[in-house]
């Protein structure tokens, strides 16, 4: 455990280090047509893949993933998984650029690079940033209308949780992040952590410098939370029995108030990632009936 815990920080340390970097790939590029063969653009990541759908923008080649992709795409070809692409495919497509995402710069960058394939690392971690993007994006391939109204659609939804929530007591919440075997405890600098923020909620560990830090399960209770979220990374049913299993065997649990008052809720991986995606509107209205069950 101490050993898979170790290794997740390791894993967070390089998302910290790659989104530092960000904003150093901010460029002026001149507007595109939406002629796949002309654009011949790669996406390695679902969400990032779902924005290009959004703004209408074709491509040659998408992720493999286990998740449904746009029908637009339907028959490209998978160019393999976003944390470790297949490059002599890639290569072979001779793609004009390669989307991913900046939690992933830091393992990624020297491999297209020694490939001499251009890389554009989308910014997802929060969603003023992933709005930023897609309105640049909109710019870059003439689809600013496409990005106007993803942006505006969800800041109608915002709207109207910052309404419902107003005079609200908020609740405060401790969120949990998940993967086989372990998991970690998410801050407010984590994509969750927005979501929860924007919904009206609390995160019991804001301030802090990290997306997630090191769980012990009595600074946990300390923070008394009065909702605890489970997230599921990479294998969601296999997380999910993790966490019931920990919530069943060690007896600190049963002392937390979220626990007591059967306020404990596991997170849809779909609705819920480690970065933005088009769901967040949809992720808002989840959230918002599990912070305040009364409406």
């Amino acid at each position: 455990m101490k050993n898979k815990i170790f290794l997740l920080l390791i894993i967070s340390s390089m998302m910290i280090i790659a989104s530092c970097s960000s904003n150093d790939d901010a460029t002026t590029r001149p507007k595109e047509n939406n002629d796949p063969e002309e654009n011949k653009i790669v996406a390695t990541t679902v969400a990032v893949t779902e924005i290009m759908d959004a703004l209408e923008v074709d491509l040659i080649g998408v992720p493999t993933s286990y998740k449904d992709l746009p029908e637009r795409y339907d028959g490209l070809t998978e160019v393999g998984n976003p944390m470790s692409p297949d490059m002599e495919l890639i290569m072979s497509m001779q793609p004009k650029e390669v989307m991913s995402v900046t939690t992933l710069k830091y393992d990624l960058e020297t491999v297209f690079e020694d490939a001499g394939i251009e890389t554009n690392y989308v910014n997802l971690e929060s969603i003023d940033a992933m709005h930023e993007e897609i309105i640049d994006l909109g710019e870059q391939y003439d689809r600013e209308k496409q990005a106007e109204e993803i942006v505006q659609q969800f800041d109608e939804k915002l709207a109207e949780i910052e309404e419902k929530t107003t005079d609200k007591d908020t609740p405060k919440v401790l969120i949990l992040m998940g993967v086989p075997g372990s998991y970690l405890v998410a801050t407010d600098q984590s994509y969750i952590g927005d979501l929860v923020e924007k919904s009206g909620g609390e995160n019991v560990f804001s301030g802090e410098n990290v997306e997630y830090l090191a769980s012990n399960t009595e600074h946990l209770q300390q923070s008394s939370p009065d909702i605890i979220l489970r997230a599921a990374h990479g294998m969601p049913d296999e997380v999910v029995e993790m966490f019931d299993q920990e919530f069943k065997e060690n007896d600190i649990w049963k002392h937390f108030d979220a626990v007591e008052n059967d306020r404990v809720y596991d997170l849809e991986e779909t609705l819920f990632g480690t970065t933005g995606n088009l769901a967040a509107a949809e992720a808002l209205d989840e959230l918002f009936a599990m912070l305040y069950p009364e409406g």
